[in-house]
């Protein structure tokens, strides 16, 4: 007798197949984007201030 039954992992294993195939799906419509370029903004550099510590 063990802790878990064999169904049980084997439930996981199909819905972690079916979610990562309808991510994957959901992404892939999008197309021509990356999805670097969507979660990650671009970089911009912060205005020069002049040294104020003497």
């Amino acid at each position: 007798m063990g802790l878990f039954k064999p169904d049980l992992y084997r439930s996981f294993a199909i819905g972690f197949v079916l979610g990562a195939l309808g991510l994957l799906g959901a992404v892939g419509l999008q197309g021509g984007t990356s999805l670097a370029h969507q979660v990650i903004p671009s970089a911009e550099a912060a205005p020069a201030h002049p040294d104020r510590t003497r």
